[in-house]
């Protein structure tokens, strides 16, 4: 028999034309403690739905021990969830609450006695069996509706943010809680947070999830050692993000320097490059392979959290050590502190058509362009003609086109314009000198670009695009 529990495949979730998850593929072991995280609207408490059987697939398969359970509604399913509103019945008491699943199912009331006061052991409750549900604190509730879900014995127990409603240090306590009820009872746990301390402390594996997609899956050692991209890096923990180049196998050239790194990458490869700010050693400045002036000194506690400028690149550190401002520092950064990653997008590519005066028109916008490219030999005209190289005047309007454009090429405005594309940033990277954006338009098209100012997530934007930076191919056919 297979140790995999659940698996998801090919799982594909739309609402009306709105597709929230897509290519989704997982598999889950038994007896794992798998946490699904990522931020707000990234599809990951529609998955876990999707497995309590709330929501079905709109494609792909949700396989429970081999067999498929897509369409089995939640009662069918040996699946319990525990939302982070805890959904206590008021007029019940502890043992009430506990029992009532186990009530509907009509056992006998010795059983239901015996398996009551077996999990308020687990939950470290015993003796709370008469109490009122509004004289317990978050905490005694939050277990209490863990109880309650686990008294009816699940292959597998779902949790939704269960520890949302709690403030700081009661989170703390019951995350050690929840991590050492798992081990005791042995089940299969998926948990959603969006909180990274959460995933990382109690996990088995981590599932970072955006924009409906997986980016990664991996332990919690491995997705914060050895993020697979930007995203991933920026969202786990603290980073520095630069973008670089390698100059050499096993060697790394970022803030103008070249560093040893320990991943293979063939030379000349553009990447990205993961410094995490506890790997950066203050040094002389003599003795470091960059120079920086420091910017700003915060003291978190543990550590300070410093700012140096670097040239154009900013380099956060974390060190027991301080700093003053405008201090000159050295930073040496180990090979092992030294993460390489494919880079991210370089080109935005979009399907568009000409239109008959002579625009692009892709991504919900129209943009003026150079119609020469679309026929060699060729010189300007008017509207969407060109002048072939025997004289000819030739109109491609309504040719079909595809349609590239340099990341660095485009630019955000706030003024709304007649025929620019425009849309929303879903989300930003902040990457040692400038901001990646990536900006989401009407049509569902995602336009990627840099800049060097701060705009907020959600903020609606036009795009800017020169003409002679809008590079036309002609599709296949045309």
């Amino acid at each position: 028999m297979s140790e995999n529990i659940i698996e998801l495949k090919n799982i594909k979730k739309c609402f009306d034309d709105m597709v929230v998850v897509e290519d989704f593929n997982l598999t889950v072991k038994k007896g794992e403690f798998v946490t699904f995280l990522g931020p707000s609207g990234c599809g990951k408490t529609t998955t876990l739905r999707m497995i309590a059987g709330f929501e079905f697939p709109t494609e792909g398969e949700i396989l429970l021990n081999g067999k498929d359970i897509s369409h089995l509604p939640p009662n069918l399913r040996p699946i319990n969830t525990v939302f982070q509103r805890y959904a206590l019945f008021p007029h019940l008491n502890v043992y009430d609450n506990v029992a009532f699943g186990l009530n509907l199912k009509r056992l006998p009331k010795q059983v239901i006695s015996e398996k009551v006061k077996k999990v308020l052991e687990v939950v470290d409750l015993e003796g709370f069996e008469k109490r009122r549900i509004s004289t317990l604190s978050g905490g005694q509730q939050q277990r209490i509706a863990i109880a309650r879900a686990i008294v009816n014995e699940p292959d597998i127990l779902l949790l939704d943010e269960p520890l949302g409603a709690l403030d700081l240090k009661m989170r703390k306590e019951m995350q050690l809680e929840l991590k050492s009820m798992h081990e005791r009872l042995g089940i299969t746990f998926i948990y959603v947070t969006h909180d990274q301390e959460e995933a990382l402390t109690m996990s088995d594996k981590v599932v970072v999830m955006s924009d409906g997609m997986i980016q990664q899956v991996g332990t919690p050692e491995e997705i914060y050692n050895e993020p697979k991209n930007a995203f991933v890096a920026d969202f786990i923990g603290e980073s520095n993000i630069f973008e670089g180049r390698m100059t050499a196998s096993m060697t790394v050239e970022f803030c103008k320097a070249q560093f040893p790194c320990v991943d293979n990458v063939p030379k000349d490869t553009r990447v990205d490059v993961v410094v995490r700010p506890e790997d950066v050693i203050i040094t002389a400045p003599e003795e470091g392979q960059i120079r920086g002036v420091v910017d700003s000194a915060i003291f978190k506690g543990m550590y300070y959290e410093i700012t140096a400028l670097c040239g154009d690149n900013e380099v956060v550190i974390q060190s027991t050590k301080s700093a003053r401002t405008g201090e000159e520092i050295g930073m040496r950064i180990d090979p092992d502190g030294i993460h390489v990653m494919p880079a991210g997008v370089m080109m935005n590519v979009f399907e568009g058509v000409i239109t008959k005066d002579g625009m692009a028109a892709f991504a919900g916008g129209e943009y003026a362009c150079d119609l020469t490219q679309l026929l060699e030999g060729s010189a300007p005209a008017e509207g969407a003609s060109v002048i072939a190289a025997d004289g000819e005047e030739i109109s491609l309007a309504g040719m079909e086109v595809t349609v590239e454009v340099p990341v660095k090429a485009v630019s955000m405005s706030d003024e709304p314009d007649e025929y620019r594309a425009d849309g929303n940033i879903i989300s930003f990277i902040y990457k040692g000198s400038h901001y990646n954006y990536t900006v989401r338009t009407g049509t569902e098209d995602d336009f990627v670009l840099d800049e060097d100012d701060l705009w907020n997530e959600g903020d609606h934007v036009s795009l800017i695009i020169p003409a002679d930076q809008i590079i036309l191919k002609r599709k296949q056919g045309e």
